[in-house]
């Protein structure tokens, strides 16, 4: 699956701007629970997430976003997603970022 270019004309000149897809790791500051996500939007879904409109993370709120991946493609999105939230994912969140969540 090709990534999504869009057309943008930027003066005289038009450039292919690719969308991009995230992966992204929020922490709860309530709970400190977390939460495993992905989005074409960072900014949109972390305010849906901090404004109680995610079923899965309203009682969590306020969350932090403390790690994410970007991809050209959304099926590699998907599938580090899914990889995340795996029992080898959840060894390499610890591994990755054992110093912020020893805190």
């Amino acid at each position: 699956m090709a990534a999504s270019p869009r057309l943008v004309g930027l003066g005289p000149k038009w450039f292919n701007v690719y969308y991009m897809y995230y992966v992204y790791i929020l922490k709860s500051q309530r709970h400190g629970k977390l939460y495993k996500g992905s989005t074409s939007d960072m900014k949109r879904r972390l305010n849906e997430h901090n404004g109680g409109k995610v079923i899965s993370t309203k009682s969590g709120t306020p969350w932090q976003l403390i790690y994410y991946e970007a991809f050209l493609h959304k099926t590699d999105a998907l599938r580090e997603e899914i990889f995340l939230k795996s029992g080898k994912g959840k060894e390499r969140i610890k591994y990755l970022l054992q110093s912020l969540l020893e805190k």
